[in-house]
């Protein structure tokens, strides 16, 4: 089966339905977090902490996915990271990131950034809602079960 589910644990809102539905494929969880964010241990779930500087999470995360795991993460650089790794990448609403994808959301962001410089408000990401959680875990769920199928061929 995969390797292991690697959460940018900092500020993903679907921690509880990582580890339930990774703990019913018998997947490993690492959520990797700053000293900044507590995390409760739990079991099948490896609790990472890691000092407080901007990329510390996204570095040690960097420095050990690799092909067969999934991340779950809503940074789109560690995204294209986890993409060039060979790692299946999950946005926390439940997105499957691909390299078609991710292009066009770097490019997104970076016209925001700019009409933000040039003075223009821009909206922020919507409301994380039920139907966000609920999307993600189907996803996960999918994921999980075309890993498994294709380990079983």
């Amino acid at each position: 089966m995969t390797n292991k589910v690697i959460v940018d644990a900092d500020a993903c809102p679907v921690k509880p339905e990582i580890v339930r539905t990774a703990s019913a494929f018998g997947i490993e969880v690492w959520m990797v977090a700053s000293f900044d964010h507590r995390l409760a241990p739990a079991e099948g779930v490896k609790v990472i902490q890691v000092d407080r500087s901007d990329q510390s999470v996204d570095l040690y995360i960097a420095n050990r996915i690799g092909k067969g795991d999934i991340l779950v993460t809503q940074d789109f650089g560690l995204a294209t990271i986890g993409l060039a790794k060979q790692a299946v990448v999950l946005s926390n609403r439940g997105q499957v990131y691909t390299d078609r994808t991710i292009n066009f959301l770097l490019e997104n962001r970076h016209e925001q950034a700019k009409k933000r410089r040039g003075g223009k408000h821009t909206k922020g990401p919507r409301p994380f809602t039920d139907e966000d959680r609920q999307r993600f875990q189907q996803t996960l769920t999918k994921v999980l079960k075309v890993l498994q199928e294709n380990l079983q061929v």
